[in-house]
């Protein structure tokens, strides 16, 4: 059996980790928008029109991604999962042409709506600098949540369930 004096450090020890990944992730989305969420519309992977206003009255998990970014690929997944019962807004920024994009679903069985942002346009409207990065939009249209980099499917099922 551990001593108090261990657990006390051990607790002391975890706070200490908690409070760092903390930090770094305020960090990491301290210039990410915040407020209400800025416009973004444009085609989808089969040229159909998309907009983040087409999801008003409910929340919605915004995530900028690009497929030669490697975190982006542990994230994308997650992502996916997460599309499957709540609503999810992918912008696929700088990764090519919607057919590049496409093929790039296909091959790593990634199903969601994307929206295209061949340019890098509408991740720099949004202050987008680094990806990944996510937002989780409220019912109102204003963000509740901003991160950028990797963030578990737990924790973003938990905010936008919070966000409602």
């Amino acid at each position: 059996m551990a001593s108090r004096k261990n657990v006390l450090r051990w607790l002391r020890d975890l706070a200490i980790v908690v409070l760092v990944v903390l930090a770094v992730q305020w960090w990491q989305a301290r210039n990410l928008p915040s407020g209400e969420a800025p416009s973004l519309a444009g085609a989808g992977l089969n040229g159909e029109p998309m907009s983040l206003a087409s999801y008003r009255g409910k929340p919605v998990l915004v995530y900028f991604w690009a497929e030669w970014c490697p975190i982006c690929r542990f994230a994308s997944s997650s992502i996916a999962d997460i599309a499957e019962d709540h609503a999810v807004l992918a912008v696929a920024s700088t990764s090519g042409d919607a057919e590049e994009v496409r093929t790039y679903l296909q091959k790593n069985d990634l199903q969601m709506p994307v929206l295209m942002d061949e340019s890098g346009d509408l991740a720099r409207h949004w202050d987008v600098y680094g990806l990944p990065s996510i937002f989780i939009i409220d019912s109102q249209g204003r963000i509740d949540y901003a991160t950028k980099g990797y963030s578990t499917e737990i924790g973003l099922r938990v905010r936008l369930a919070l966000a409602d």
